[in-house]
């Protein structure tokens, strides 16, 4: 070879470069916000507690806390809301997490991933969603409390992310598709509970 110091150059300057590709692309793996494949990946936090903190509709009073806890055989919900007329009242998972409109329509329908009709909360065929009532006592305070073994707190059935809907009316369990509740007087986005 006539010029063994221009090759082993050569080499030296692929060698470096090679390395600079691939500490880039490192840095790019690590920190999703540099790629744009990673940021478009929704992730859904996975927690064993989430709450939602439900806040009145626009000339409505209801609000509370609702409190959704994994469980052996599925997740405990817990609500307490103040502030309804007495009497039962529709309590659902809607599909999004958005309840910044006046009636609380930015939360879409009923979480409902399984294309199921509208049901009762122990209906073999319901939406997910689809918790039943909470009946509030004179006072208008209402206490719910179920586990339920159709809604999850990650995968397919998360509710993380989804609203809760309390309803003006009692859900029939019957007219589709969503039960004839009536207006949304309250709503509550739930979020992830962290240590």
């Amino acid at each position: 070879m006539k010029h063994p110091h221009i090759a082993l150059l050569s080499l030296c300057l692929s060698s470096a470069l090679l390395l600079s590709s691939c500490s880039e692309e490192g840095k790019k793996m690590s920190d999703p916000s540099r790629n744009q494949e990673a940021s478009d990946v929704s992730i859904v936090p996975i927690a064993d507690v989430a709450i939602a903190v439900v806040h009145p509709t626009k000339g409505n009073k209801a609000s509370g806390k609702v409190t959704f806890t994994k469980m052996p055989d599925g997740v405990k919900v817990v609500a307490d809301i103040d502030g309804l007329t007495p009497g039962k009242h529709g309590f659902h998972i809607h599909e999004k997490g958005d309840c910044s409109a006046a009636d609380a329509s930015s939360a879409g329908g009923h979480f409902n991933p399984t294309h199921m009709p509208h049901g009762g909360p122990d209906s073999p065929k319901r939406h997910v969603g689809d918790l039943g009532n909470i009946e509030a006592d004179a006072a208008g305070h209402a206490h719910f409390e179920r586990v339920d073994n159709v809604i999850q707190l990650d995968g397919p059935n998360s509710v993380i992310g989804r609203a809760v809907i309390v309803h003006a009316d009692a859900d029939d369990f019957v007219s589709q598709p969503a039960g004839n509740a009536g207006a949304r007087v309250g709503c509550g986005v739930i979020q992830p509970l962290r240590p």
